[in-house]
């Protein structure tokens, strides 16, 4: 339903508005005390990582893009296990403490989790989650600008403590004029957002202390019972977390005119300096850890006098049972039981999540819902042909330049990236970093994205072609199971036959225990941006027209070697040509129309 005739969607959009433009009013200007954050943290996966987002941050402090006088810190986990985004989480609260002493104590820190290689969404692989562009604004905005957009309102109202994000998802809210989120309550705080049960089967279901209120109301600060992480519809109704519309005396709930029943699911959570420096001294007291802890699930389900300890042997969406994580859950189970967890329930509000091809084709081009929220475009600082007034452009384009006779199917999305005019862009595409100078059809449903490699020295390119639906995640653990792997929808090995490669250990990069897509040894890599798009796409149509295109003559790469060899500079430098180019453009256009 479109926001213009949809109470809820219009409240958003303003709301949304308003938080973007005193934003931009903060953009390369130093901030008073007390009026944004005094640490923005982002958490990097590895050294290579950390790079890259250092480099990235720089570049925006450079270009006034970020607000001036904040301390912007990129943490590193240590080598070693994953440690997921709750050991991410306790590793910068000892980063904190050796940059900062007791001096931290006073600050309101945001702390956003980038710290993963974003295999669901590999565009945002090489440059991180966080700087995944959005189309809107001028300079375009990535996710980074719109979390510190959309939390402006958070550190003049908010305790000294730290507020716990994900890089790959967008809270919308709207709450009355006079209203204000707090958080300044000890222990944990956390945001909850009405949603369908089936949404709640994949996130945390707040269980809600009874409150005795008669009408519905935009803001509610709530006591959470306990915390379910991804229940089964069934555990949601049995623990009471359930709850309808009939509930409220004074009508529906605008957000959910679709769902009777509804829970309430998380998004992000605060937890005020005492808490933190619990945290600090338990991680402190086991020295290495050596088990993925998830901030949401081992953290948030300790709290609340409803909270057992079952929840600490469940291993079941666990990708690796480590040896320690039952002990370690349960060590952070009595190090928090009895900590209070206080809920700030928006009833007008929107949780989105951008962090798979789906979910990001969806959002970006036909969801009605968001494009009117945030104010997405469809044409976002580009170059691009005339579009018939009458043509309803369901495609997304985000500063790029497109030849005269490009044509983009509706559904696909282009990113920093230069087509010429015989270029044809097939539907639910994503386009990323490339540069197609050549007559091409790109087949619907493909996937490409460029990078640019540092090896031995030299500046090379390697284009990741492959379909939007492929599972990069997907793997076996024997060289005779790669037939159950699928590339665009066809068996693996019938692939290698077309591409004249053999099946050998020597296909895949790293962990020969972990064969998949991902490590596989099957792009090209080139001397020129677009001889690489040029080689991939060659590739990619062999499959679909089951011809034969032979990589033998090639250096080929895994994408996991390319995130290794990846040259930040040069792709930042690539697409700084592409916006002063669009800045020209739109200078001379404004000069001609004047």
């Amino acid at each position: 339903m479109a926001a213009a005739s949809d109470p809820l969607g219009i409240s958003l959009q303003e709301a949304t508005q308003r938080r973007l433009r005193r934003f931009s009013e903060l953009r390369g200007k130093p901030v008073a005390a007390g009026e944004f954050w005094d640490i923005v943290a982002i958490t990097a996966a590895d050294e290579k990582q950390e790079l890259a987002y250092k480099q990235q941050l720089s570049e925006k402090l450079k270009k006034k893009e970020l607000p001036l006088g904040v301390q912007y810190h990129v943490f590193v986990d240590p080598t070693g296990a994953k440690i997921g985004n709750g050991g991410s989480t306790l590793c910068t609260l000892q980063c904190l403490e050796k940059l900062y002493g007791d001096e931290w104590n006073s600050f309101t820190i945001l702390l956003i989790h980038s710290g993963g290689y974003s295999q669901r969404l590999p565009n945002a692989s090489a440059l991180g989650k966080i700087f995944t562009a959005l189309p809107f604004g001028s300079p375009i905005y990535q996710m980074l600008e719109l979390k510190l957009a959309m939390y402006i309102d958070f550190p003049s109202h908010m305790n000294p403590g730290i507020l716990v994000t994900c890089a790959d998802d967008i809270e919308l809210y709207s709450i009355g004029e006079s209203e204000f989120i707090t958080f300044d309550k000890p222990g944990f705080t956390a945001l909850a957002h009405p949603s369908s049960l089936t949404v709640g089967t994949t996130h945390g279901v707040f269980v809600l202390e009874p409150f005795n209120h008669l009408e519905y109301r935009d803001l509610e600060y709530r006591c959470c019972h306990r915390f379910l992480h991804k229940p089964s519809i069934e555990k949601m109704y049995q623990f009471d977390a359930v709850f309808r519309r009939q509930d409220f005396g004074g009508g529906d709930t605008p957000s959910l005119k679709l769902d009777p029943e509804y829970v309430y699911t998380d998004s992000l959570f605060y937890m005020d300096h005492k808490t933190a420096k619990k945290l600090l001294a338990f991680y402190e007291k086991i020295g290495t850890l050596n088990c993925e802890i998830d901030a949401y699930g081992d953290f948030l389900q300790a709290l609340g006098p409803g909270a057992t300890v079952e929840y600490t042997r469940n291993t079941s969406d666990v990708t690796k049972e480590e040896s320690e994580l039952i002990d370690t859950r349960q060590r952070i189970f009595h190090l928090l039981k009895g900590t209070s967890l206080n809920v700030i329930v928006l009833n007008n509000s929107k949780f989105y999540h951008i962090g798979t091809t789906k979910e990001y084709l969806f959002h970006f081009t036909s969801d009605s819902s968001l494009k009117p929220e945030l104010g997405l475009q469809s044409i976002a600082f580009s170059i691009f042909p005339a579009i018939p007034k009458y043509s309803d452009n369901k495609s997304c384009i985000i500063q790029s330049i497109l030849g005269s006779r490009c044509s983009v199917a509706p559904g696909s999305v282009v990113e920093y990236s230069r087509l010429g005019p015989d270029v044809s862009v097939g539907e639910n595409c994503i386009i990323s970093g490339s540069h197609i100078i050549t007559r091409a059809v790109l087949p619907a449903y493909s996937f490409v994205c460029s990078l640019s490699l540092k090896m031995n020295g030299n500046i090379k390119y390697s284009t990741m072609a492959c379909g939007v639906q492929d599972n990069l995640k997907k793997n076996v653990k024997t060289l005779s199971d790669i037939k159950l792997l699928q590339f665009f929808g066809v068996c693996f090995l019938s692939c290698l036959d077309v591409w004249n490669l053999k099946v050998t250990e020597e296909l895949f990069s790293g962990n020969k225990t972990f064969l998949s897509l991902w490590n596989a040894r099957i792009f090209p890599v080139c001397s020129s941006l677009s001889d690489s798009v040029t080689a991939s796409l060659k590739m990619l149509n062999a499959v679909q027209n089951k011809s034969v295109f032979s990589l033998n003559n090639y250096k080929l790469l895994s994408i996991e070697e390319m995130l290794v060899y990846k040259d930040v500079e040069d792709m930042i430098t690539y697409r700084e040509q592409i916006f002063l180019e669009i800045t020209l453009h739109r200078k001379k256009s404004n000069l001609e129309t004047s």
